[in-house]
């Protein structure tokens, strides 16, 4: 209970002090318990009836509705405020961050941010083109309570220049001219933001190949500097070189940037895998034997130096590489296991809390709704951070230990639905809830 208050509270100072403003601040605690609950999707209607049913409160349909569109909501202010509450947010030293994008299925063709987008993983009975939006997204990876975690930090929607230039109405928003913003500038405009918060802090973001490349590292250390760092994979047709020679005494000229040509990724892989060693990694959640073997060679497509390291298996291999020489074999590879954690939060925010299932089409209601799932995820991790132990698993799984996210949402309904979340979370007077639904929704969680 207390832990919700010492979250909500400094949010809800974010909000200005009329009657409105505290107003908004009350309907925003509701609304983001309301996603955290797992009993149904977070779609607007649904939310309405747990605020009115579950929470009891007098809610006039047509006001919520105005709230979930409202320009007013401070996100601008209440994501930092947010950031501020995370404890220790390095790991070994360094910011480590997740980076991704994923798309958001939908079904009206006024729907804001919708539009026919590459889906790279459509199975074969799916289309490739869905109608859908594109959203590029940003975690921080943290240990928590034994397991990795991403905790959702910010996100931009990604809009197609052809829908732009078409002036297309489900691409405005009132008031702004949207203008086009490939995803690699926007993963560095939100990488930079970061960086500038948290201030003096060394960033290490680890992504998947397509952002893995010049066209975001060479931007974002521009504006950054030596503090920021990539981690990510390393295709099989990229050719590595070893480092120049040391300069000769007296020698004239310019020095030479790069060494010898060494080969593509796959031969270099083949000519290691017999001096490759066994380390052991804790990986996927639990300790493994990594047969592996590294190299420091440099990368003309990012033209500076950079940590190789292959994993081997049976018949396959996969190489990563990093731009910190810093990091270990046993980093490297620990962080870059840790990087599907953005997946699965993906599932965890569009399926879990549901921000796949609205058909919002206004453009500020549809931002609005999914800042609202997205928040519901980072308070949902900052209360695991804070609980004294560890989550029980309520279900089992084999070759699974750890808890998983719905353990910590079923812990926050148990809270949001005792008698004291109004009066001390609310700070308002403690509405008449409905007992036969609380009852049955404690069940369901």
């Amino acid at each position: 209970m207390f832990i919700l208050r010492d979250i909500f509270t400094p949010l809800q100072q974010e909000f200005s002090n009329t009657k409105l403003g505290r107003l908004r601040s009350r309907w925003f605690v509701h609304v983001i318990s309301a996603c955290i609950i797992p009993f149904t999707s977070s779609i607007s209607s649904n939310l309405l009836r747990a605020l009115t049913h579950l929470f009891g409160m007098d809610v006039n349909s047509h006001r919520f509705y105005a709230f979930m569109g409202s320009g007013k909501l401070p996100w601008n202010r209440l994501w930092p405020a947010l950031w501020n509450m995370i404890p220790e947010p390095e790991t070994d030293g360094r910011l480590v961050l997740a980076l991704d994008d994923f798309i958001n299925p939908k079904v009206g063709k006024k729907v804001f941010g919708a539009s026919h987008i590459f889906d790279h993983a459509a199975k074969a009975n799916q289309s490739k083109y869905p109608w859908a939006q594109c959203v590029t997204s940003i975690g921080l990876l943290k240990h928590i309570k034994g397991r990795w975690a991403c905790i959702p930090l910010a996100h931009r929607f990604y809009l197609p220049n052809k829908e732009l230039a078409a002036q297309r109405e489900n691409m405005k928003v009132k008031g702004k001219t949207p203008e086009f913003r490939t995803k690699l500038e926007q993963a560095v405009e939100i990488i930079v933001k970061l960086s500038t918060h948290f201030s003096g802090a060394s960033i290490l973001t680890v992504c998947d190949s397509w952002f893995g490349n010049n066209g975001m590292f060479a931007p974002a250390r521009k504006r950054i500097g030596e503090a920021f760092h990539l981690l990510s994979r390393l295709r099989s047709t990229i050719v590595l070189y070893a480092m120049p020679p040391q300069r000769a005494p007296g020698q004239r000229g310019r020095g030479r940037k790069y060494g010898e040509r060494l080969g593509s990724t796959a031969e270099v892989a083949a000519m290691l895998r017999d001096k490759a060693t066994s380390l052991n990694v804790f990986l996927y959640g639990k300790h493994r034997d990594v047969v592996t073997s590294s190299i420091v060679v440099m990368l003309k497509t990012l033209r500076c130096p950079v940590r190789v390291v292959f994993v081997y298996r049976r018949s396959q291999w996969v190489a990563m590489f990093t731009t910190d020489l810093s990091l270990s074999v046993e980093q490297i590879i620990e962080f870059y296991g840790a990087r599907w954690k953005i997946e699965s939060g993906f599932k965890e925010i569009k399926q879990d809390i549901g921000a796949s299932r609205s058909q919002m089409r206004n453009a500020q209601s549809v931002m609005n709704h999914l800042n609202f799932c997205m928040m519901a995820a980072t308070v949902t991790w900052l209360y695991a951070i804070h609980l004294e132990h560890a989550p029980e698993r309520r279900h089992i799984i084999r070759g699974r230990s750890s808890f998983a996210f719905s353990d910590v949402r079923h812990i926050i309904a148990k809270a949001v639905l005792s008698e004291d979340f109004d009066r001390v979370c609310s700070q308002e007077a403690k509405p008449p809830k409905n007992l036969s639904i609380a009852v049955f929704l404690r069940m369901v969680a």
